[in-house]
């Protein structure tokens, strides 16, 4: 059972009391990433999310740290297109503890000048090995053939152009036009009591920021093709094909039919280019959910002198999913896997945080285990057949990064 709360400024807190754990995870989920940026503030998001970490009014960043080691906690952040996020997860007996440092640096970071130039050292050396890594910045160039010049397109960690421009003046802005209270959502997931809910809304329910009026476009899906030669071993190709938004009726059919595609070492893709041909050491897909739209991508690695031959395995491997669609069994033991990693996800209080977060902050509604459950088993044939026609019979966008050459 979910207990929802939404204090007088508009925040909202959800709560899952969960009494047969010793831990409390809690977490603050702001509907803001790298969608909300401009090109001139590019990885702002991000940055901010690092700055939070680097001192408040009160504690050094060393002190945070401490804190939570101390108490044999973890504190954590991610950034990702459309939100970020901070949480912590401790024993049940440190919840308050946690809270109030969350709280203290979500109010009260200072962004001193010194540890900003120090953290962009940081970022500037994870953009570094970020870029020394192929096998992730093909997935990068391929947000971008899918979507150009629209946010979407962006890096989640900007360039270092842009974090030379990062100011205390500037991050303090973006906080009060994105950190607004309808932005944020607080998580809470664990042994704790349902009066959790008042403790939290008197550190987080009264503060007030303008409301946001930023107005998100929906991008338009673009079936471009990028290419970057680099000196790399191997070519790493990225395919992407329009999917599907938060939401949408048909979620649980397009997971099926990816995890039959590339989700799994049973899958058709894996099967088909590293078993059977040993093309690929790496092989798989993935469905990415935004608000509005979604990114379904191919990915693998593969020699040069390959690269031909695992294009047309993949083609040959889509074009016969979209003649035959799935067979029973693949339909029933994909139901199957779902639901098991569905109901062990739950045994997790960071999860059940994550989940319950992100399901308010973005579609503002909670379905049970047992709903979800009958949703998966609602997936049939014909249901995968309309979502393979609608997401294969379009084209699809390109990434790849080769081998440069060496002659």
């Amino acid at each position: 059972m979910i207990d929802k709360h939404i204090s007088k400024n508009g925040l909202r807190i959800v709560l899952e009391k969960i009494p047969a754990v010793r831990s409390v995870t809690i977490g603050i989920w702001v509907l803001t990433g790298s969608r909300n940026e401009t090109i001139e503030n590019n990885g702002i998001s991000h940055f901010l999310e690092h700055m939070f970490f680097k001192g408040t009014k009160t504690r050094s960043a060393q002190d945070i740290a401490e804190a939570f080691d101390s108490i044999g906690g973890q504190i954590n952040a991610f950034t990702s297109k459309e939100y970020t996020c901070y949480y912590a997860k401790v024993l049940d007996t440190h919840k308050d503890y946690a809270l109030e440092i969350l709280a203290d640096m979500f109010f009260n970071s200072t962004f001193d000048e010194e540890e900003m130039e120090r953290e962009k050292k940081v970022v500037y050396e994870e953009i570094k090995m970020y870029d020394d890594t192929p096998d992730d910045i093909v997935h990068d160039l391929l947000a971008k053939a899918s979507y150009g010049d629209h946010p979407l397109g962006y890096p989640i960690l900007g360039t270092e152009k842009q974090l030379k421009t990062f100011d205390p003046n500037l991050l303090r802005k973006y906080v009060e036009q994105r950190y607004t209270p309808d932005n944020v959502v607080v998580s809470i997931a664990g042994n704790v009591e349902d009066s959790f809910i008042h403790t939290v809304e008197s550190y987080f329910g009264n503060y007030e920021y303008p409301k946001d009026t930023n107005v998100i476009l929906k991008p338009s899906f673009l079936a471009d093709s990028i290419e970057r030669n680099k000196d790399t071993e191997q070519a790493h190709l990225c395919l992407g094909f329009e999917g599907l938004p938060q939401g949408e009726d048909n979620i649980y059919s397009l997971v099926i039919m990816n995890n039959v595609l590339g989700g799994s070492m049973s899958s058709r893709l894996f099967q088909d280019i590293r078993e059977k041909q040993g093309l690929a050491y790496s092989v798989f897909s993935y469905h990415s959910t935004f608000l509005d739209n979604g990114l379904l991508t191919i990915y693998a690695g593969t020699g040069k002198d390959q690269l031909s031959l695992l294009r047309d395995t993949i083609k040959k491997t889509v074009d016969i999913m979209i003649k035959d669609g799935l067979s029973d069994k693949e339909l029933r033991n994909s139901k199957e896997q779902l639901k098991g990693s569905l109901m062990l996800s739950l045994e997790s209080t960071n999860s059940r945080m994550s989940r319950n977060g992100r399901n308010e902050l973005l579609l503002q509604r909670h379905r049970t285990l047992d709903e979800m459950i009958r949703e998966i088993d609602a997936v049939s044939h014909d249901s995968v057949e309309q979502v393979i026609k609608q997401v294969f019979n379009n084209p699809a966008s390109s990434a790849l990064i080769a081998p440069a050459n060496n002659n």
